[in-house]
């Protein structure tokens, strides 16, 4: 960390930031670097829309590849209702 609470980059790291209606980006927490790099934006959901479900979302396509099978059905058959 920098000196003022800034970031030192020397790797690649996560930053949070805000883009305005405009486009106009703004880092959460000033960045220091060396030299200009390049960088990758996400646009999520605002946290108002977004909620403890969206991580779930985003993963269940993932998740659905392990635990979509015959052999994980039968290991968990035990917790079943009774039909």
């Amino acid at each position: 960390m920098a000196g003022d609470g800034g970031i030192v980059a020397p790797m690649i790291q996560t930053l949070e930031a805000e883009i305005d209606e405009y486009g106009s980006v703004k880092l959460a927490r000033p960045v220091h670097l060396d030299r200009s790099h390049r960088a990758l934006v996400m646009i999520m959901p605002d946290e108002a829309a977004s909620g403890a479900g969206e991580c779930a979302l985003l993963s269940e396509a993932a998740l659905a590849e392990d635990w979509n099978n015959p052999e994980e059905d039968a290991a968990w058959n035990h917790l079943q209702p009774v039909r």
